[in-house]
């Protein structure tokens, strides 16, 4: 991954943490690592939802939506991880996995939420 590249990606974690919180959600962490896989964001909404988030951040739509950079290996590492997560501090609630797809514009960026996108 080029500098920028990552730069982008920072920037785009840090604006979709922004987004969650204003929408009333409670960051929990950021970055959870599991072996090889890695959540972005584990935010929580209310006492009962765990929301396990992958961020996909793009300058633009030119080689597709960022959402479609989701592969199924990428999926099931995330859910791997996000078992491990629940294993760690004994969650006994509902969980999701949620993706947040930010395309880069000129005023910042633009932020789709899909949740229950995968299982």
């Amino acid at each position: 991954m080029t500098h920028a590249a990552h730069e982008l990606g920072q920037a785009g974690e840090k604006a979709a943490a922004t987004f969650l919180a204003e929408q009333g959600y409670t960051i929990v962490t950021q970055g959870y690592r599991h072996r090889r896989a890695e959540v972005d964001l584990i935010v929580r909404r209310g006492q009962e939802l765990l929301v396990f988030v992958e961020v996909k951040t793009r300058s633009s739509a030119q080689y597709g939506f960022p959402e479609e950079f989701v592969t199924e290996r990428k999926r099931q590492l995330f859910r791997l991880a996000a078992e491990q997560y629940q294993l760690d501090v004994d969650w006994q609630g509902d969980i999701r996995f949620d993706i947040l797809a930010l395309r880069l514009t000129s005023t910042g960026f633009h932020i789709e939420h899909f949740e229950d996108a995968f299982y």
